[in-house]
């Protein structure tokens, strides 16, 4: 069995590491597989892209695109064109690709063209807002995909409801927790740390990447402003992707209790999660390493495409509402936020159920 697996941006990174592990893993002599690991260079700032390859242990892509910056038009042509060409030469028995990034959508339609089985992991997420270029990334992938593996059952019902066949779709887990799993006893301290006189518990982390929140200069100061009234003396650490880094370079705004610092690997970044007093994000991947690690998460964003983590995990959406935003933080100064319930199958195993489903498929 051959598998072509396809990684163009941080979030898939950490998605493929666990499922190359359960390759090598489950592999035999009578069932072999082999995999080509294609990156599309979609992320090619070294803290995005390059340090996840190291620190989670993933072996050097066999071919790196190299597509970087562009608007999403010309980043979806260009890897289209590219992953085309990469399927002509390597022509694999299934192409696997993970999440909702333009990479995913962008191999998924090349493969389904050249008539290749395509596997979709982390199919069947919704959030609702067509205005996100994640969710019609998702939903142009669940469109053509053949086979769906799932987070959780309301994924599954999204894509029955789409009229999909219920014997391809595959509810396993999620991948992202199998890597922060593996990975939990290997977290560093970041270089800044000492240099900050952080603690445990005595900071806030915040991640702000999505376009709704960033892109205009006004609504960011303003929320960032907000975030700040409420954390009163309690430092903010703001990895600062670099989306958002040419605004804070335009803005002369001071904001004291904010520590700007560079992207940060995976180890380093689920070491500042796990020991913050709560994340503030607007992030969907977060929110789930957040509700597993049971830190509090407010979520600035109106909807999510991963609900468990609201009605099972330590969630909630306050979107750019000050009353909600303010209600949030009163919660956490008045330590009601709620602990995190077990989520079916959130167990680190995910990635051996994929491997093992997919062998029974192809070698039927």
């Amino acid at each position: 069995m051959k598998i072509t697996i396809v990684a163009g941006a941080r979030p898939n990174f950490m998605k493929i590491s666990p499922i190359i592990r359960a390759i090598e893993n489950l592999s035999t002599s009578n069932k072999p597989i082999s995999y080509r690991l294609i990156h599309t260079g979609q992320h090619y700032d070294p803290n995005l892209s390059d340090t996840f390859f190291e620190e989670l242990q993933i072996p050097h892509p066999h071919k790196n695109f190299n597509i970087k910056s562009g608007s999403q038009a010309e980043q979806t042509a260009g890897i289209m064109i590219a992953f085309e060409k990469e399927l002509v030469e390597n022509r694999p028995d299934f192409v696997m690709v993970v999440g909702d990034v333009t990479s995913t959508m962008s191999c998924a339609i090349a493969a389904k063209k050249a008539n290749i089985s395509l596997i979709h992991i982390e199919a069947g997420i919704r959030s609702g807002d067509i205005t996100m270029p994640e969710e019609i990334n998702r939903m142009v992938t669940d469109s053509i995909t053949d086979y769906f593996f799932t987070t959780s059952e309301i994924a599954n019902q999204n894509l029955i409801r789409s009229g999909h066949l219920k014997e391809n779709i595959f509810f396993v887990g999620n991948v992202m927790i199998d890597t922060l799993l593996q990975n939990i006893n290997r977290i560093k301290k970041p270089a800044f740390w000492d240099d900050l006189n952080l603690a445990p518990k005595k900071y806030y982390l915040l991640t702000l990447h999505r376009p709704s929140n960033v892109d205009e200069a006004g609504s960011f100061i303003e929320l960032l402003n907000d975030i700040s009234a409420h954390a009163g003396d309690v430092p903010i650490v703001f990895p600062v992707h670099p989306r958002t880094q040419q605004i804070l370079q335009e803005t002369r705004n001071e904001f004291p209790n904010y520590h700007f610092v560079k992207p940060q690997g995976y180890l380093n970044f689920i070491y500042l999660l796990k020991n913050s007093n709560a994340i503030l994000t607007d992030s969907g991947g977060i929110t789930e390493e957040a509700s597993i690690l049971n830190i509090p998460c407010i979520t600035f964003r109106n909807s999510t495409e991963r609900p468990e983590t609201c009605s099972l995990g330590t969630n909630m959406l306050v979107g750019n509402d000050k009353i909600k935003i303010s209600e949030a933080f009163q919660k956490l100064k008045n330590l009601k936020w709620p602990n995190s319930k077990t989520i079916p199958l959130w167990d680190g195993m995910a990635s051996d159920r994929i491997i093992s489903i997919l062998l029974k498929i192809h070698y039927a």
